[in-house]
């Protein structure tokens, strides 16, 4: 059974930066899919970034358009963990983030808790 457990949320001012961890368990994770999501109270949960094993030691990173260039995603398979770096943060990236793993039949196994991320005006 493979967990998934996030850190590093809290509350920020506009244009301050965070970083988020999901560190995995039980199973190492080199070669899935792993990706970010958030969500905000009374409204679904979004995508946010993925980063994708594409062969050998290269992954591939995606992003949603309101992030681009703002946020990276990358991982540290020795420590079987992933990040998302999230700079110039908005008031509108308020929200509990969640880690996700394994994308498969067009979902993903494993989630996470999620960490709160509030970020002041």
């Amino acid at each position: 059974q493979v967990q998934l457990v996030e850190s590093g949320g809290g509350l920020v001012q506009a244009g301050g930066s965070l970083r988020l961890s999901c560190a995995a368990s039980g199973r190492t994770l080199t070669r899935y899919a792993m990706g970010w999501f958030r969500q905000v109270p009374g409204k679904e949960r979004d995508f946010v970034a993925v980063t994708r094993w594409s062969g050998g030691s290269t992954y591939y990173a995606d992003y949603a358009d309101s992030v681009k260039a703002r946020f990276t995603i990358f991982r540290d398979n020795a420590k079987n963990t992933v990040y998302l770096q999230m700079n110039s943060l908005k008031p509108d990236d308020t929200a509990v983030y969640y880690c996700a793993a394994d994308f498969r039949d067009n979902r993903y196994s494993y989630w996470g808790q999620g960490t709160q991320v509030t970020v002041s005006s």
